[in-house]
């Protein structure tokens, strides 16, 4: 194979491929990535086994198509301290040669036959959204998963397909987090009860695999695994296992709940600055509705206590409940600093719902007294 690469395109795509390799493992080929050059263009690949990545790059011209395996940590630095705007990259099955304008590097070379086989988007049927829309989904879901749960389904986020959406799903058990995105099908639909669990490690990795893109995201799954395709990018991953929560029985009917609506930036600066006393032992801070204001005070035994008022649209009774401002922050994190959202709540011992009008749902359990410190 020998190949000129274009060294910040590569390096782009070397770096988002290089997250999916595992920091250790038994299987050193795995510290490699592989670069298949040929009639679909220049694809290189990285994978753990569970979770697999197919990057495009861009800027290759070729010379002689074929296959080499680049190790991760060696290449890495390469392409990083290189200041060459190209670089040849050259192999004879036994060494693989890196060379620029002024500078050349002589790697050892495997074999790239006995690298895994990272799996293709060959199906016909599959879910279509805008490539902003699908990094909603992950953006306003993964924070919730628990990954030290010993229930394996809560470290993933759960995906529903129906024929014109799709709905993510997360929860660690203390809150719920859930966006819907419009979606079409592309070929034949046929409906399914399948409802998989993808690793919130394989999430990040498509959002920052596909991060930038305008482009539509193609979205399929199978029995045991999930491909997601851009026009850059294939990622394909394995599911959770196990049974998630019945998550809809999670949300309250809200008939008699109070909706108040608050502007996400001044409400985050309040949270963070009642949060300041805080600490693992006394977490919550109290939250009391009235008069045309929000109060949120505080509280911690060596640390202090903090109040923050801020004045909101709200003339009804006072309604107090007390939160972790952790799942608070995390919410209104995700949202643009001028955006409203509606709040609904009812009592102290009732959870809270938070929504937006883009179909963005979020529950949190309230705290009780001697929870909060």
């Amino acid at each position: 194979m020998k190949v000129t690469c274009d060294r910040e395109k590569l390096l782009h795509a070397f770096q988002t491929a290089a997250g999916v390799a595992p920091t250790r493992s038994p299987k050193q080929i795995l510290q490699n990535l592989k670069l298949d050059v040929g009639e679909q263009g220049a694809v290189l690949m990285g994978t753990d086994l569970e979770v697999g990545i197919r990057m495009q790059v861009e800027g290759v011209e070729t010379e002689a198509a074929g296959s080499v395996l680049l190790p991760i940590a060696r290449m890495a630095s390469i392409l990083r301290e290189s200041s060459d705007e190209k670089l040849e990259l050259h192999n004879d099955g036994r060494k693989t040669l890196i060379r620029g304008q002024w500078s050349e590097f002589q790697l050892p070379s495997e074999n790239p036959d006995e690298f895994p086989i990272v799996a293709g988007f060959e199906a016909e049927t599959y879910h279509q959204l805008p490539g902003p829309s699908f990094r909603e989904i992950v953006r306003r879901t993964i924070f919730a998963t628990d990954n030290e749960s010993s229930r394996y389904a809560l470290g993933g986020v759960l995906l529903e397909f129906e024929a014109n959406k799709i709905t993510a799903v997360a929860t660690d058990g203390r809150r719920l987090s859930t966006q819907e995105s419009p979606a079409e099908v592309i070929g034949d639909y046929t409906p399914s009860d399948m409802t998989p669990i993808v690793p919130t490690r394989a999430m990040q990795l498509l959002e920052r695999a596909l991060a930038g893109s305008e482009e539509p995201i193609q979205v399929t799954t199978r029995e045991n695994d999930i491909l997601v395709r851009s026009s850059r990018a294939t990622l394909y991953s394995r599911l959770v296992e196990g049974r998630f929560p019945k998550w809809r029985d999670v949300f309250p009917n809200r008939d008699d709940y109070i909706r108040i609506p608050l502007v996400v930036g001044p409400f985050l600066a309040a949270v963070r600055q009642a949060a300041i006393v805080t600490s693992e032992e006394h977490r919550g801070v109290d939250f009391v509705f009235n008069d045309g204001k929000v109060t949120l005070s505080g509280h911690g035994a060596e640390m202090g206590e903090s109040q923050i008022e801020l004045p909101i649209e709200y003339d009804r009774e006072e309604i107090g409940i007390t939160l972790d401002p952790r799942y608070v922050a995390d919410f209104l994190r995700v949202l643009e600093s001028e955006a409203t959202f509606g709040l609904d709540v009812r009592n102290s011992a009732s959870a809270v719902v938070c929504s937006t009008n883009d179909g963005y749902g979020y529950v949190i359990m309230p705290l009780s007294r001697d929870q909060r410190g």
